[in-house]
């Protein structure tokens, strides 16, 4: 034993014998973890966060979140002796004056989008697949919670640097809060201390988002993680793979190998990134002037969405008792999210009760076994989309050379035509698929081969299905569930039902879940049918020894397949004919 093993052994000892330590690694160490792809969706979220604590750190060291006007005098030219805040000024020396800061400045910027965009990726696969079913109801409402600080740290960082840009989202964000009933006017007298820009704004949103919002990301992941730890990890369908196992990799040492590998993968991405892609070049834009507004200025793209919103409502104001309320602001700017992060949060609750599933799921949906959910959530994806478009909507009239004012209307009607498309197309889809595995199950691939049986009958021979993909398809037993049936007005006793029109409430919405949905066969069933499959291919046996006593494998022209006695070459076969075709 070396002289390391040993130092090692005897601190292992000595932690153990005061904390028990041992008993919890081992137990722990040994968790297994399934493996897929999508779930490094999740990984890139906490390693790009990580990524953006780290370059955080760095920036506070010479980031000054003031917004006393000085004259610059550093190294980029075109800015010497033009007045700014100490705020820009110091964003500027961050980016020219210190060794690294550019850099470090792209990659905490790189971080911040990637970190939402995993996230938002990551949110959509556990929607698509059910991960947010009981028990993980908290865990899902904790993700909702966890992106909308990301938008929060992501607006409040991108406003730091108090350039033209940045600014002009603040103007936007002053006109938010103005726009909200009776409080709107005080509650921007209170963020900017008075009339906007203040001189204070800075050095509070420095405090909230170097603070308060990577603290409460930071607390929030740390639960995240404990839930997903203390519950059984979610797996896709597949063979030996129920609601009561997880089949996958110990955490040790396997999945901490892949995941510390990964980790250097996304952070070698972001430094290739930001050393190779300039983003946010503030130097161009100026020091931020209240009177003016940077032309075809753009948003980080989480908030293109609510600027799309902005652009396309249209300019509708009401007066009451001398009092403006700004709808045109307010439903677009402060309703439209409001609703979308509040079913979003509460959507698991919403799917259980009217569907009346109240089974714990460890096993994860196929999202064409669950095709109404699937459609709400392509039709959520188009919806977002759109919104994104118009937040560029200059942008596109100016490089397509359109009129402004068609994409405008273009998209005020699209967006309430295109979604409900997007749910019915996405849904009979899924249905669609759902009667194709429905076949596979009960009748085999179709091989597209014909067979004569001994007796005349033509048939198409079918292959039976491989255990892995008949696992996965058979996973459409456990996520089938029936509509609840209609309620009664009265028991069988006579006594009125108290909550009718609330059951009759939740009875079409579970039909509406699932009455179209194509019922799977049950297990007898897909035995019987592969069975039967197997039958063919039994008949179809001797043929193919037939073929493989007479074929042959050419090891030249590609391996075609030749049989013995033919001409192997186009030459052979042109000399056999006497030179013609």
């Amino acid at each position: 034993m070396s002289t390391t093993e040993k130092i090692g052994g005897t601190v292992a000892t000595y932690v153990d014998d005061r904390t028990g330590s041992n008993k919890f690694l081992a137990r722990n160490l040994k968790k297994v973890f399934p493996d897929h792809w999508s779930f490094m969706l999740g990984e890139i979220a906490l390693y790009s966060f990580i990524v953006v604590l780290l370059t955080g750190v760095f920036l506070t060291l010479f980031y000054k979140p003031s917004m006393i006007e000085v004259v610059y005098d550093g190294s980029y030219v075109p800015l010497k002796g033009v007045t700014m805040s100490e705020a820009y000024a110091s964003t500027l020396n961050i980016s020219f004056d210190v060794r690294g800061g550019l850099l470090i400045r792209q990659m905490h910027h790189w971080a911040a989008l990637l970190f939402i965009a995993a996230m938002s990726v990551h949110m959509f696969r556990v929607f698509f697949t059910g991960a947010f079913r009981k028990p993980r109801e908290f865990n899902w409402i904790i993700g909702i919670a966890l992106i909308t600080l990301g938008l929060a740290a992501g607006f409040s960082g991108y406003s730091l640097p108090d350039d033209l840009l940045s600014g002009t989202g603040l103007q936007i964000a002053r006109g938010i809060v103005q726009a909200i009933p009776i409080v709107g006017t005080w509650g921007a007298f209170l963020l900017f201390d008075g009339e906007f820009p203040g001189t204070e704004f800075i050095s509070r949103l420095y405090g909230v988002h170097i603070l308060l919002v990577p603290g409460l990301i930071l607390a929030l992941i740390t639960v995240h993680l404990m839930m997903v730890w203390t519950q059984k990890h979610t797996q896709f369908p597949g063979p030996g793979r129920t609601n009561n196992n997880v089949v996958g990799y110990p955490l040790m040492p396997i999945y901490m190998a892949k995941a510390g590998g990964f980790f250097f993968v996304v952070f070698g991405v972001i430094i290739l990134i930001s050393g190779l892609v300039t983003i946010n070049p503030i130097w161009i834009f100026g020091p931020y002037t209240p009177d003016q507004v940077s032309a075809g200025s753009q948003p980080d793209w989480y908030i293109g969405w609510l600027d799309g919103a902005l652009r396309l409502m249209p300019n509708i104001e009401t007066v009451i008792f001398g009092f403006t309320i700004s709808w045109n602001v307010f439903i677009p700017s402060v309703v439209v999210p409001g609703i979308v992060f509040t079913v979003a949060a509460f959507y698991p609750f919403i799917e259980a009760w009217a569907t009346g599933d109240k089974r714990n799921h460890n096993l994860l949906d196929r999202p064409r076994n669950a095709p109404t959910r699937t459609a709400i959530g392509v039709m959520a994806i188009t919806f977002y989309f759109l919104l994104f478009i118009g937040g560029g909507n200059d942008i596109i009239a100016i490089t397509f050379d359109l009129s402004i004012n068609s994409i405008i209307w273009f998209l005020r009607i699209a967006i309430f035509v295109l979604p409900p498309i997007a749910f019915v197309i996405t849904r009979r889809t899924c249905i669609a698929l759902q009667r194709r595995d429905r076949e596979k199950l009960l009748h085999g691939y179709e091989s597209g081969r014909i067979l004569r049986l001994p007796h005349g009958e033509f048939i198409e021979v079918h292959e039976p299905l491989p255990p892995k993909e008949r696992a996965v398809l058979e996973s459409a037993i456990e996520s089938y569930r029936a509509p609840l049936p209609a309620p009664q007005k009265v028991d069988a006793n006579g006594v009125r039902n108290k909550r009718y029109r609330l059951d009759v409430l939740r009875s079409k919405l579970s039909h509406w879940y699932y009455a179209d949905d194509i019922k799977p066969p049950t297990r007898e069933e897909i035995d019987a049918g592969q069975a039967h499959v197997a039958h063919d291919a039994e008949l179809e046996a001797p043929l193919h020894e037939y073929d493989e006593a007479s074929t042959v494998m050419v090891p030249f022209h590609g391996g075609i397949l030749h049989t013995e006695g033919e001409p192997k070459t186009n030459k052979e076969q042109l000399e056999e004919r006497g030179g013609n075709l």
